[in-house]
């Protein structure tokens, strides 16, 4: 039988059968109702399904009798793209599309408290904002200038690890910058504004600048090969194209020693920024462990 190509599947379908990939690959085994409680199809679309895949895919795909389940081959490969953060989302959490409740995790699992959800009611205006393009009238908490009143542009969402953030351009300053989603409140549409030229994300010097950022284990490593085990690098380094927009907050979160000697201590920063140079001119650079300016 002639294998069917990706391209000739339906959206729908090609998900029911990167599910069958999933559950094959990461869980070794897949069975009928897996796909009907999952998709809520009925039987005999589940059995199409998998006769589809077996066409697909046919090295990578066994039915075991005994137990009436499918499994993988010993010759598995997959043929679709299944993303790491995505995979380890859907076998911890399970899977959903954030409306109603998403399916049970796969396996046990336990994660770090996150302990500052932005209310989804003003999530809900900022994103609106973003994707229509508009600006928004809010109360804004700073805790350097404690409570004003605001109008902003935003254009992304950004989480920084520990909370998420809009990217914005803000009227009062005349700046971009990073507003913490937490602490705004009572966000209105503002329906009829216009977007000046300079409020435009093309406009963000800081967001449109990609920076590099080499980070090899940290000098003072006694087993600095584990170190780069743990990160993925190659020949010894692990490269990054960022933001200077975001550098500060990735150079935070995996405690990146950005020191120009390595003085920081090597069983807390497992890494080091090779060049501290890079971050010149980058604004959230004071946030970077160890930086100082040249």
């Amino acid at each position: 039988m002639e294998k069917r190509p990706l391209e000739e599947l339906n959206q729908a379908q090609r998900e029911r059968l990167a599910f069958i990939e999933f559950r094959l690959w990461f869980l070794g085994d897949v069975r009928r109702p897996d796909l009907m409680d999952r998709f809520g199809i009925a039987p005999a679309v589940a059995t199409r399904d998998l006769a589809a895949y077996r066409e697909l895919a046919p090295q990578n795909i066994d039915f075991d009798g005994s137990r009436k389940v499918y499994v993988p081959t010993a010759d598995f490969e997959p043929v679709f793209e299944h993303e790491p953060d995505r995979v380890l989302s859907a076998l911890s959490r399970g899977f959903g599309e954030g409306i109603g409740k998403a399916s049970a995790g796969f396996l046990l699992c336990e994660f770090p408290l996150r302990l500052n959800q932005p209310q989804l009611s003003v999530l809900a205006v900022i994103t609106r904002a973003i994707h229509q393009q508009r600006a928004v009238h809010l109360t804004y908490h700073s805790l350097n200038t404690g409570v004003s009143k605001r109008e902003v542009v935003p254009f992304a969402l950004v989480d920084n690890g520990h909370r998420w953030h809009a990217r914005v351009y803000d009227r009062k300053s005349q700046e971009f910058r990073d507003l913490v989603i937490t602490r705004m409140e009572r966000p209105l549409l503002l329906e009829s504004a216009d977007i000046a030229t300079q409020e435009k994300s093309d406009q963000d010097i800081q967001w449109s600048r990609i920076v590099t950022l080499e980070l090899v284990p940290h000098p003072a490593q006694a087993r600095p090969e584990i170190v780069a085990r743990d990160f993925g690098m190659k020949k010894g380094s692990l490269v990054l194209n960022v933001r200077a927009a975001i550098a500060g907050y990735v150079l935070q979160q995996w405690n990146v020693d950005c020191s120009p000697d390595h003085s920081l201590e090597p069983t807390r920063y497992r890494l080091w920024l090779r060049d501290h140079l890079v971050l010149y001119g980058v604004q959230n650079a004071v946030l970077a462990p160890g930086y100082r300016l040249p």
